[in-house]
């Protein structure tokens, strides 16, 4: 049977909503599509996205290396990706004239580097494509009827039916959130958050706000976590795309240690500690009668090498040449190795991503379709998946709107 007068509803007016919504109603005119929105707002972490340029994608070789890039839901995404990944959703938008350019780093922006650019593109969409949207309207429960169909019950005291549902929600903050869905038989992975920068209050380093490094390692001490890429200090820690990263793959560790550990910096990562040991004569003897600190041939930024020479003992007037040899093991070991104890995290809520969600075993990842109920889907963040910083956790919200509007179109 067809989908001729058929509804389809869309719970959650994001990303994976959106696209699963317009993807559906294109494909099928016939099918009624309507996105119920708990809030006011729309698309809003598209909006605030890539600090409002909207990071839509990753410029990602191939779905092997794509999928590397989640920290959790790999195995859904080793088939998802094979229907619709990276490409397929530049040529998406390129048909709806939206073009997309790559950055030196993958991560792929508007051409206008304007998030509104994607807002209107979907925005259109919808209105071509004849979608309702309803904002202020929360559902509160889900239940199947005699005849097959969905009942939705709305925190408003009303009610609506549907013959298809696609949660498309985001991730909730607490396991509670996600107490509606568990009601229909779905497992939950407890959410804990995910891409969050880590805070150091009152360490000296907080003074250097706004100082980025290229490149640096850190590690957390005492597990296997460890990653690289540029680091950003703030006035309550540390961000940037490295931490970011870290906190990803170590959400749940993280979680677990109360979010305080020790966090282990190299910030010369083409260096481990005994090679700089080795090269440092030669350094020293290439610098020999200049200060200290006015130069470092490292490459680091000047208010972060004299940061670390301060936090090494090493005097104002110090030539390198004059470097006593406790100050200098202080200060390659503050190199390679600078040990920062962190005492909490901060997200953003508009940014929020979580790790956890509805059990991947209860999702058909050829169909987004839900194993343990007909006609229920799920799209984006609201499943137990999620990526990295750099357009990752967009890519999956496409993707799975996507399949889930191919499937539903062919029902």
């Amino acid at each position: 049977m067809g989908v001729e007068g058929k509804v389809l509803m869309v719970i959650g007016g994001g990303a994976a909503g959106f696209f699963c919504a317009v993807n559906a109603a294109r494909l099928n005119p016939g099918l009624s599509v309507r996105i119920l929105e708990k809030t006011g707002k729309l698309l809003s972490k598209v909006k605030v996205s890539g600090g409002g340029r909207c990071n839509v994608t990753h410029d990602a070789p191939g779905v092997p290396d794509l999928v590397k890039k989640y920290p959790r839901g790999q195995n859904l995404l080793k088939k998802s990706f094979h229907q619709f990944y990276n490409a397929d959703t530049v040529k998406w938008f390129a048909e709806r004239g939206v073009t997309l350019k790559t950055e030196a780093d993958g991560r792929m922006f508007p051409n206008t580097d304007s998030s509104q650019t994607i807002i209107d593109c979907l925005m259109q969409e919808a209105d071509t494509h004849r979608v309702r949207i309803d904002v202020n309207t929360e559902v509160s429960r889900l239940a199947k009827q005699e005849n097959g169909r969905w009942l939705l019950h709305l925190q408003s005291g009303n009610q609506l039916e549907a013959d298809y549902i696609c949660v498309c929600t985001g991730g909730y903050a607490q396991t509670e959130k996600f107490g509606w869905l568990k009601a229909l038989g779905h497992d939950i992975a407890a959410p804990v958050p995910s891409l969050f920068t880590f805070n150091m209050p009152k360490n000296p380093v907080t003074e250097l706000m706004g100082v980025s490094v290229q490149q640096a390692v850190v590690k957390v001490a005492g597990t296997k976590l460890q990653e690289s890429g540029p680091l950003l200090i703030t006035h309550w820690g540390m961000s940037g795309p490295v931490i970011l990263r870290l906190s990803a793959w170590g959400a749940r560790v993280l979680h677990d240690m109360d979010y305080r550990f020790t966090a282990v910096v190299n910030w010369l990562p083409g260096y481990q500690e005994a090679a700089l040991r080795e090269d440092w004569a030669d350094i020293r003897q290439s610098m020999a009668g200049q200060k200290i600190y006015q130069k470092n041939n490292f490459g680091l930024p000047q208010r972060l090498w004299q940061f670390l020479l301060q936090q090494s003992g090493v005097q104002e007037d110090t030539r390198w040449a004059d470097l006593p040899a406790k100050e200098q093991n202080k200060l390659i070991k503050h190199l390679v190795a600078m040990e920062f104890p962190v005492q909490g995290k901060t997200t953003f809520k508009e940014e929020f991503v979580t790790c956890g969600g509805i059990s991947l075993t209860h999702v058909d990842a050829n169909t987004m379709e839900s194993r343990l109920q007909k006609g229920l889907y799920f799209a984006g963040e609201v499943m137990d998946v999620d990526g990295i910083t750099g357009g990752f956790n967009f890519q999956h919200a496409w993707t799975s709107g996507w399949i889930a509007a191919q499937s539903i179109g062919k029902s």
